[in-house]
């Protein structure tokens, strides 16, 4: 009897070990992650100097950074390779996709990876080459590259990214909830960039701005956040314009830069988009600027005729 109970004494503190074991390994495995590389034509697929397969490839490695390196596999005219960096995170799948051209500039494609935020915010970055490109989610036009929105739904979206003299490129984005999902898209230069370049080597830069419209109060509320519930930051005047930085998902709100370095959102009842080219200098917001005194310039006599000043509307 003494004997049995020792056996499973035994079996049982053995029991206990395995389920710990398990539990230990489990916690202090190295975290996996997802790549997934699709090309056109296919190619042959490096991995930090290792060649582990052809696309399209579809695995999983140790989360780190890496670096991915594309030859194509083609009988006809020599096409450009492509190599980057990518970081892969736990959990998540980095998609890298490339059709190659026979140059860099001929050639297009996206990578689309993640970056834990924690809680549960979601938010997407997009980059493109060339810089400056127009963004567009889900049909509606959102501002131009490098664009970021913090305030976007968990789920499906469509993403076109676009540009004067390139082919435009359709992205299927899955957003997830506290990820930062970061898109760099890639575009392919048409026929028509070069002629365009020859002819006007010099093309102004066009830029979004938010212009503050007419209100009820002669004043528009800067918020912390696109709610009229959210703290006041500051307050803008009608006919001010300022530096767009991204609109609300339901696009009743816009987020401006109103003051350097500092954003907050204004309604978009009383303020609209506009696009301007060249060098544009915001309106700063804060302290009055002091106005000079003129001094009067003697003439040989007075005169009788007055200007009219404008009526100063009260301040709200």
């Amino acid at each position: 009897m003494r004997r049995l109970r020792v056996v499973v004494i035994i079996l049982f503190g053995l029991g206990i070990l395995a389920i710990l074991g398990l539990v230990a390994w489990s916690i202090f495995k190295p975290k996996t992650a997802g790549i997934f590389v699709e090309t056109s034509p296919a190619s042959s697929v490096f991995i930090d100097g290792e060649q582990v397969g052809r696309s399209p490839y579809d695995g999983t490695r140790k989360a780190s950074e890496i670096v991915v390196k594309l030859v194509p596999e083609t009988l006809g005219k020599p096409l450009s390779p492509y190599e980057v960096k990518v970081t892969l995170t736990p959990g998540v799948k980095t998609v890298i996709k490339r059709e190659f051209g026979e140059t860099e500039e001929a050639s297009s494609g996206e990578i689309v990876s993640f970056e834990k935020l924690g809680g549960s915010e979601a938010s997407v970055s997009v980059v493109s080459i060339p810089d400056a490109a127009q963004v567009a989610i889900d049909g509606q036009i959102r501002g131009f590259t490098p664009y970021k929105a913090s305030e976007i739904t968990p789920g499906e979206h469509s993403l076109v990214v676009s540009y004067d003299g390139f082919e435009s490129r359709t992205i299927s984005l899955k957003v997830v909830e506290g990820y930062r999902l970061t898109a760099v898209v890639k575009l392919r230069a048409t026929g028509e960039v070069k002629a365009e370049e020859e002819e006007a080597p010099e093309e102004e830069e066009k830029r979004v701005m938010v212009e503050i419209l007419s209100t009820p109060t002669g004043f528009l509320r800067v918020r912390a956040e696109a709610s009229t519930s959210g703290k006041e930051l500051a307050q803008v005047k009608p006919g001010q314009r300022f530096n767009f930085v991204e609109e609300s998902e339901d696009g009743d709100w816009f987020k401006i830069e109103y003051e350097a370095d500092k954003e907050g959102w204004v309604s978009a009842e009383y303020a609209k988009k506009v696009e301007v080219t060249g060098s544009v200098t915001p309106t700063p917001t804060g302290k009055a600027t002091p106005t000079p005194t003129v001094k009067p310039t003697p003439t040989p006599r007075p005169t009788s005729s007055v200007t009219p000043t404008t009526p100063v509307s009260p301040t709200p």
